[in-house]
């Protein structure tokens, strides 16, 4: 039995194109042969994030509680950041969102998970970090969305029966949470190295 994992695999593009230069996004169309068939595609180019599940020394998750504006709500998320700055390191960008969003720095880092949020329709590839160890950093001024950011510590079952009860809806908090309780479950064994490489993130295989 082959092994239970996502194949890279890349289809022959024949043609490819911007169809909206956007603020934030951009749209891509192409034009790619698959099999017998010639087909057309169009998605939102991401340039990747990375996310930050924090733990205390009580076993405590944070959450942070910020608007998003696509789907009206005050969602419940982790501290995470666009892969946006050239060349940087995950890692590195990981660390620099920790201290930007909730002013904290860790000394203890690990990789929880990779994933795909919607890889239908956008190219975003997510790595979520495991950070403990916390101590505080100088404070940032935070703007826009982020100037009433609100920060929640839990404890890693109550926020996992809110996503069970589906009262986080937030996919990265998702994924991130479910991964913490079954690492745990595992007294954490199997966590990734924080300098892991990531060879399944798009922007790294084009």
């Amino acid at each position: 039995m082959p092994a239970l994992e996502d194949l890279p695999f890349n289809a022959p593009v024949v043609s490819g194109e911007t169809a909206f230069d956007g603020k934030v996004w951009n749209v891509r169309r192409e034009r790619f042969e698959y099999g017998d068939n010639e087909l057309i595609r169009e998605y939102v180019e991401h340039p990747g994030a990375v996310a930050v599940l924090a733990v205390d020394d009580q076993e405590r998750v944070l959450l942070i509680r910020q608007y998003r504006h696509p789907v009206r709500m005050r969602e419940l998320e982790l501290p995470a950041g666009l892969l946006d700055v050239e060349g940087e390191d995950p890692w590195a960008a990981a660390q620099r969102e920790l201290a930007e969003e909730v002013d904290l720095q860790a000394s203890e880092w690990s990789l929880l998970t990779d994933f795909f949020t919607s890889p239908g329709s956008n190219s975003e590839a997510i790595r979520v970090y495991l950070a403990r160890g916390l101590s505080a950093t100088d404070a940032f001024d935070r703007t826009a969305e982020e100037a009433d950011l609100e920060l929640h510590w839990v404890s890693l079952d109550e926020a996992v029966d809110a996503v069970l009860e589906r009262r986080i809806g937030n996919g990265i908090a998702c994924v991130a949470l479910l991964a913490a309780q079954a690492f745990r479950g595992r007294e954490w064994a199997g966590l990734g190295p924080a300098d892991a490489p990531w060879p399944q993130r798009p922007q790294l295989r084009v």
